[in-house]
């Protein structure tokens, strides 16, 4: 089924706020626990930045962009570099992974793992361009290749249980609506506008 197009404009209820915190508490727990300690080269994969790329997979660009800006903002406040980089290139990867998968079909399994990897790898080499130019240059020499491998690999790893993970956190309004439909309609005419009175 396609995700609608206005899903994502929606502003997050509280509930979906206090759901996505629950969300990034437990991957910053799994990432310092378990996914920091399976490294290539010194690189691992990086939960928030598939957290990121799924939010905007799953609920559209607005809504991606808020997470990923809330995400990196958490994120920073662990990492050795300029404060707000992880915010902002999460804002940046959140929008733009909410817009490059929104002609996807998400029935099938597979887009997830693509749009995951594919996310991770660009959100990873942004963040190195960025930290470059604000005077961190070993992060495009030392650690980029073997920290691209990672990430790309882990999004298609992780890609199920993240995408679940982000499901559940910040539902897709209608979404219900829309798997509720039976035979008598399709999931296309269950969003259409209802018609007001003049």
């Amino acid at each position: 089924m396609n995700r609608s197009a206005t899903a994502g404009s929606t502003p997050m209820s509280l509930a979906d706020v206090v759901r996505t915190s629950i969300v990034v508490v437990v991957a910053l727990v799994v990432q310092s626990t378990i996914v920091d300690a399976v490294q290539f080269r010194g690189a691992h994969a990086d939960l928030m930045i598939l957290l990121t790329v799924a939010a905007g997979y799953v609920t559209g660009p607005d809504r991606g962009a808020a997470v990923g800006f809330a995400v990196g903002l958490v994120a920073d406040l662990f990492l050795p570099t300029t404060f707000g980089l992880s915010a902002l290139v999460g804002c940046l990867l959140g929008y733009s992974a909410g817009l490059a998968s929104a002609g996807l079909v998400r029935s099938p399994w597979w887009p997830a793992p693509l749009v995951l990897g594919a996310g991770a790898a660009a959100g990873t080499f942004g963040y190195a361009v960025l930290a470059t130019v604000l005077g961190a240059p070993h992060l495009m020499h030392t650690y980029l290749v073997p920290a691209l491998v990672m990430t790309a690999a882990g999004g298609v790893v992780l890609a199920p249980a993240v995408v679940a993970a982000v499901r559940w956190a910040v539902p897709v309004p209608g979404s219900s609506q829309a798997s509720a439909v039976g035979a008598g309609g399709s999931a296309v005419a269950s969003r259409r506008p209802t018609p007001t009175s003049r």
